[in-house]
């Protein structure tokens, strides 16, 4: 409401005050901005496929798989986390450490493969690739 300083004049003042009104539209405003880029963050991840270009893997590259399971295979035999460690820290002293290829199922938990790619990390090894499956 308006309320007038002079106090000889009576009259009703029939304004409107637009200071809240423009107030609210902002906070409005505002809560929208905020509200609107988490309704469009929905992303369907659709996983291993790939679109690169088709490598040949190196006679000397070492094939890690990670099955559904959580189990993981050292070029085709299965290992514990104990022996994927032993074999790694193996790997990781040569003075060229061959590449690592890492293949996982489609269905594995995320973390079993982080935990190869973690570990390979801290032993040093940084040639890691991924090996996917081509888009039809």
């Amino acid at each position: 409401m308006a309320f007038s300083a002079d106090s000889q004049d009576d009259e009703i003042i029939s304004e409107i005050n637009m200071t809240p009104l423009v107030d609210v539209m902002l906070v409005l405003l505002i809560i929208f901005m905020i509200t609107m880029p988490v309704l469009t963050q929905s992303v369907l991840v659709e996983l291993p496929l790939a679109s690169a270009e088709h490598t040949m893997t190196q006679a000397d590259s070492i094939a890690i798989s990670v099955l559904r399971d959580g189990t993981v295979q050292w070029n085709s035999e299965a290992v514990t986390p104990a022996q994927l460690q032993q074999k790694l820290m193996q790997i990781a002293a040569f003075p060229q450490p061959p590449p690592l290829q890492l293949m996982a199922d489609k269905a594995v938990e995320y973390r079993h493969v982080l935990n190869v790619m973690a570990l390979a990390q801290q032993l040093g090894i940084t040639q890691l690739g991924f090996v996917t499956e081509p888009v039809p």
